[in-house]
Order: C-alpha cells, then sequence, then structure tokens
C-alpha cells in the first residue's frame, strides 16, 4: 500500500500535492516543418497509367511534399518543435516532456521522441513516442493535457511526424499512393494563464477487430481497404465530434472551425455533410499536402492560423481517425497568436 505506517514522509507529501487545485492546460503555439520536394499528380499518373483527374477526384491531392533519401524524420519533427517553441516564447530547457507521435521514426530503436529532445536541446525532458497512428496526434494531446493537469509536467510539447509517401507507401497501388505525402507539425501546451486556448474533452476510442484493414508490415508496404476505411472513417469521426462537443457542453453551431484528419477530401466532404457543417467551417488542405498520416491535424492547424481563420480564442473541434482502427475527437479554444 502506498498510505499507512509504510509510507515516508516524503512519499506522503506527494500523496497530498495531488490534492491541489487542478491545472488547466493549454493549447498555445503551432510549428511546421515540410519537405521541399513536390510529388506531383502528373508524376504519379506517368507511373501507374491514370490521369490526374482521376487522382483529383478521388483524393482531393494535386501535389504532395516527399523527404528526400536522406532526410530524417526526427530533424523536420524538431524544426517543428522548434519554431512551435519559439510562438510560445519558451525555450528547449523549459521543456519537461516532448511526445512524438509516428508510424515512420527513423529506426525501429531508439523511438524518436529522445532524438528530438536532444536535437532541441531539451536536455532534462522526458520524451515518448505514441504509435496510434493518424489518431496519434491526438492521442499525444491528450497525454500531454493529462501530464499538466496531474501537475507531471508544466510545459508540453506535442509532434505529429510522418514520412508516409517517401518510407511505407505502396508504389503500385493507383489507389492508395496518391493519398500520402510527408512533413511535421507542432503543439506547446502549457498550464493556462487565464486567457485563451483552454483544452476541453477528448474522446478517444479504438476496435481492433479492424487491425487488417490498414497494415504497414515489416517487409511490405502499406495495405489499405479504402472503401472499409472510408466507411468507418466518417462513421466514426462523426460519432466522436458529436461526443466531445456535448461533453464540452457546447453545440455543433459553437464551433468555430473543424479540423478533421486530411485523409481523403471526400471523407472530409462526407463527415461535413453528415454533421451538416458549414464548409467555411471545415479545414481541407490536402490539395497540396496530402495525407500525412500523424502530421495532418498539426499541419492543418498551422495552414489554418496562416490563413487568417485560426485565431486566438477560436472554438476548435480536432478529429482524427486511423489504423487500428483508433478515432477520436476532441475540443480545444486556441491560444496561438500574440494574445497566447
Amino acid at each position: 500500500m502506498l498510505e499507512g505506517n509504510g509510507a515516508t514522509p516524503e512519499l506522503r507529501a506527494a500523496l497530498q500535492r495531488q490534492d491541489a487545485p487542478r491545472v488547466y492546460p493549454a493549447v498555445v503555439s503551432v510549428g511546421s516543418a515540410i519537405p521541399p520536394g513536390r510529388l506531383t499528380n502528373a508524376e504519379i499518373s506517368e507511373r501507374l497509367g491514370i490521369s490526374e483527374d482521376w487522382i483529383v477526384s478521388r483524393t482531393g491531392v494535386r501535389e504532395r511534399p516527399i523527404a528526400g533519401p536522406d532526410d530524417r524524420l526526427t530533424e523536420y519533427a524538431a524544426r517543428a518543435g522548434a519554431q512551435a517553441l519559439e510562438r510560445a516564447g519558451l525555450h528547449a530547457a523549459d521543456v519537461d516532456l516532448v511526445i512524438v507521435g509516428t508510424l515512420t521514426q527513423d529506426e525501429i530503436q531508439p523511438n524518436a521522441a529522445p532524438q528530438v529532445a536532444y536535437e532541441l536541446g531539451a536536455a532534462h525532458a522526458a520524451a515518448v513516442d505514441v504509435g496510434a497512428a493518424c489518431t496519434a496526434f491526438l492521442s499525444g494531446v491528450s497525454l500531454a493535457a493529462s501530464q499538466i493537469e496531474s501537475g507531471r509536467a508544466r510545459n508540453v510539447l506535442v509532434v505529429g511526424a510522418d514520412f508516409v509517401i517517401s518510407r511505407v507507401a505502396n508504389w503500385e497501388d493507383k489507389r492508395s499512393l496518391p493519398l500520402f505525402g510527408d512533413g511535421a507539425g507542432a503543439v506547446v501546451l502549457t498550464p493556462s494563464s487565464g486567457g485563451f486556448g483552454a483544452i476541453g474533452p477528448i474522446v478517444l476510442a479504438s476496435d481492433g477487430s479492424h487491425a487488417k484493414t490498414i497494415v504497414v508490415g515489416r517487409e511490405t508496404p502499406l495495405y489499405m481497404d479504402g472503401p472499409e476505411v472510408y466507411r468507418h472513417a466518417v462513421a466514426r469521426m462523426g460519432e466522436s465530434t458529436t461526443a466531445a462537443v456535448e461533453q464540452a457542453g457546447l453545440t455543433l453551431a459553437d464551433i468555430d472551425l473543424f479540423v478533421y484528419h486530411q485523409a481523403n477530401a471526400r471523407i472530409t466532404r462526407a463527415l461535413g455533410d453528415r454533421l451538416g457543417l458549414d464548409p467555411e467551417k471545415v479545414v481541407d488542405v490536402i490539395a497540396n499536402l496530402g495525407n500525412s498520416s500523424a502530421a495532418t491535424l498539426p499541419l492543418a492547424l498551422a495552414e489554418a492560423e496562416r490563413d487568417g481563420r485560426l485565431k486566438p480564442g477560436s472554438r476548435v473541434l480536432l478529429g482524427a481517425f486511423g489504423a487500428g482502427f483508433t478515432w477520436g475527437a476532441g475540443v480545444i479554444e486556441w491560444g496561438g497568436g500574440d494574445d497566447a
């Protein structure tokens, strides 16, 4: 037992501190890092014998970033993290925890997060990878918020980074290859100072009975049953959106911006139609970025901030769906910008 005669004074003091007033985490900045190389639909069309119009009609993607053969995911993850930290007004030494969501780390071992922390100079930070595929970034945000709420961490960097097109995509599959791209994005979470940036409910779920629907083997490229993914992605992100908004005590009309995993433009549109969302409120940046798995949510946030739709105080619904199956949604109040 942790309590009673066997507990040391130090341990009892630590347990008592858990009764301290609740700390509310806030998202205060976003950063991004995208490889300069581009893979166009014309190049894919020539390779696979399909038309560029066919690709756009089925995916919504026109071109996608692609990492070079010598590029390291940890380098791009660190770049995105450094930008997010700078915009948050924090030094790497201020970071207590680095979380990297990815399925394409540079090595099976070591994980990406310790290397990212090292490259940033976050010498005293804990570091851990989250391998929930396209839901990994949202899962990372949920874990980071919990660490801040419990008082176990103060400043947390959450990175979503994947090199899907250059590492695990099937270059002979005309239905999946055009979807994917490479990139990295990051956000910083800190305790709320009473301004913008509060994190509300985050709903996460899984169903391992569909584990074979999206698979990347150790020696085999990505396999995906597209129609099955489409059906479940729309349904599950729709359900989790409704649940997260209701738990926040809000309605869909109260949400200023819906930022979903950029899986496929048809999925995003179908989800918006299912929920009756105003298309102007739904972020769709897949045309020039593709589906970069765990990176899509922070990259979409960064794009929305650049185009002026994401402002301090905006209520944002984040939603994701990925292999496993894993899925979820969460409500945050955006805290980026000068008012953060």
